[in-house]
């Protein structure tokens, strides 16, 4: 492919499409052609803002020969049919998380793409943020020595108000699960990233502080990876706070321990530390956390680079760093949680053989 700028256009001008037109507007060699959005008016609104085509139809967006790439912004249970257009219409397709809502849906989606020939790029963006960087630099150097014990807190908080503003939200078939699915994904698949291959989990789920919706606002569990390390996993929409704290990881080992808030290594210890260690811890800070409390409060510098790594690939004829497979293991793991849930937290063994039956999951209000 050449050097030209390549187009990209947006399926879906929700909230989390501003995100990636701001991205791509600082992004050299790309840019923002078109949008459809099934709803008129705020596809024209996004357009007009943003300073380009709007299109009519599904159709017409993917016949717009200035579109190279598409960025699905669709609701989570809703970017396998888009996907399958943009891989019939030979466009790249770029898809906010998570790639889907099932392992059918997932596997069908990549295996469509690859079929076509385009390639698949997932929005897991907190992978490119320094910290998580510098720490699974010295994970795969092996500075932790043996992993031993990890734990994903995310204790963020959404309004009542948040789940009533669409009627997909909170709904299993295109929210595809609440506090694990929708907001926990990012820290769940950071654990991934770090640690490697889950073995078998175990998690309860319940609705402890929202009403009118399918899934679950708070979910806790444990994770034993094939390598030995036990993580602890918490994660809710249910804790709230003025100003937000920080979704947080530790990883811990025999050689070396870690946190990371966020986007911040607040502590990076070891046995054997090196004159660089200090340079990448940054100071803790107990609110701000991005996304806690308020889904719209977060930079898109992250997308940015999510975005650029996307591009590169693309140009490159190469394998983007969060690819189909990538974006489906956090999916298969938050199912699996699901899964024990429905069980009453019965172990269930990883991978998993089908996709679980999340209408029978049960979740109540807890009164």
């Amino acid at each position: 492919m050449s050097q030209r700028p390549l187009g990209f256009g947006i399926w879906g001008t929700g909230m989390i499409a501003e995100f990636h037109a701001k991205a791509l507007a600082e992004i050299a060699g790309a840019k923002l052609v078109a949008a459809y959005n099934r709803s008129p008016a705020k596809g024209r609104d996004f357009a007009a803002k943003h300073g380009i085509t709007f299109a009519e139809t599904p159709e017409a967006l993917l016949a717009n020969p200035a579109v190279d790439i598409v960025c699905l912004c669709t609701p989570s249970g809703d970017h396998l049919a888009p996907a399958l257009a943009c891989a019939q219409a030979g466009k790249h397709v770029v898809v906010e998380k998570p790639l889907e809502v099932t392992l059918a849906r997932c596997d069908a989606l990549t295996a469509a793409c690859a079929k076509a020939g385009v390639t698949v790029a997932g929005i897991l963006p907190r992978r490119f943020c320094a910290g998580a960087v510098a720490l699974k630099a010295a994970i795969e150097a092996g500075r932790f020595g043996q992993l031993t014990m990890a734990g994903a807190l995310i204790p963020w908080w959404r309004t009542q108000a948040y789940y009533d503003s669409a009627a997909w939200r909170g709904t299993f078939a295109l929210d595809g699960g609440g506090a694990a699915m929708n907001q926990g994904i990012h820290t769940i698949d950071l654990l991934l990233w770090f640690l490697g291959t889950p073995k078998r989990v175990s998690a309860t789920a319940g609705l402890v502080a929202h009403a009118g919706i399918e899934v679950e606002d708070t979910v806790t569990g444990w994770i034993e990876f094939g390598n030995g390390c036990r993580a602890t996993l918490a994660s809710s929409t249910a804790c709230w706070s003025a100003t937000g704290f920080p979704a947080e990881i530790r990883i811990h080992g025999t050689t070396g321990a870690a946190v990371l808030r966020d986007d911040k290594l607040t502590a990076f210890e070891f046995e054997k530390p090196l004159a660089s260690d200090d340079a990448v811890i940054a100071p803790a800070t107990e609110g701000g956390g991005a996304g806690a409390n308020d889904p719209k409060a977060i930079g898109h510098a992250w997308h940015r680079s999510n975005l650029e790594d996307a591009i590169a690939a693309i140009r490159a004829g190469k394998q983007p760093a969060v690819n189909g497979a990538e974006g489906r293991k956090a999916v298969e793991l938050i199912l699996a949680l699901y899964q024990s849930a429905q069980a009453g937290g019965a172990p269930v063994d990883l991978p998993l053989a089908k996709d679980p039956s999340l209408k029978k999951l049960g979740i109540k209000r807890v009164s």
